[in-house]
């Protein structure tokens, strides 16, 4: 199923980055030493990004707030960061809106809290293509 995902090859190779600064740094360390290594190495892989991206919330059509998503790779890819012992619903729910407020179709979520990397891929039922 893996295969049918639209943009594999870059979800690929930002879990990949992820992979390697987790397998380097393992698990213990706040959020912004992940965001800070997972740069470098996003930056020695050739991925396109932009760290801590500051995009607009709407609502109803009128600008009502901001909010930084830790990486937007390629203008495409939203990529959230945790630290946490256990990834919960409410930060699934945070990323999914990150990606409907942004009309964004691809996410990912990343936890470098756990022993293993944990990562989820979400895709936005209600992307509208622009």
């Amino acid at each position: 199923m893996y295969e049918d995902f639209k943009y594999k090859e870059l979800t690929g190779r930002i879990i990949g980055c992820a992979m390697e600064v987790h397998k380097i740094l393992g698990n213990g360390f706040q959020e912004s030493v992940y965001q800070r290594a997972m740069a470098i190495e996003m930056q020695l892989q050739g991925i396109p990004f932009n760290r801590e991206f500051v995009m607009p919330v709407y609502y109803k059509g009128r600008h009502i707030s901001t909010r930084r998503v830790d990486f937007l790779v390629e203008k495409h890819i939203s990529t959230e960061l945790k630290a946490v012992h256990l990834l919960d619903d409410g930060h699934l729910a945070q990323a999914i809106n990150y990606l409907e407020a942004w009309n964004l179709e691809i996410g990912l979520l990343i936890n470098f809290g756990c022993k293993s990397l944990q990562f989820k891929r979400l895709i936005n039922s209600k992307f509208k293509p622009s």
